[in-house]
């Protein structure tokens, strides 16, 4: 199992031009259209090159954070999980 810990909490206009691919790969997914100011977490995945990206306004608590997490065979770390909880 790998884990994630917290890269940055960006707005999308304010979104590293490096995170942009995975931005753009994760709202494809949930058929989303991205806003400027969709507030994204950035989760970086231990021991890899790649991220995890979270659009914050769809999650209704940590829970649902750490269960799609969980999907992808990683965990958050402690204090990224305060970080995250902070900002839903």
């Amino acid at each position: 199992m790998f884990v994630a810990t917290l890269g940055g909490i960006f707005k999308f206009k304010d979104l590293p031009e490096e995170y942009g691919p995975y931005v753009q790969f994760k709202a494809t997914i949930e058929k989303r259209e991205v806003q400027d100011d969709d507030e994204i977490a950035i989760l970086d995945i231990t021991g890899t090159d790649s991220h995890h990206v979270l659009f914050l306004d769809s999650y209704n608590n940590i829970t649902e954070i750490k269960n799609e997490l969980k999907e992808a065979d990683a965990k958050v770390n402690i204090t990224t999980l305060k970080i995250l909880e902070g900002h839903l």
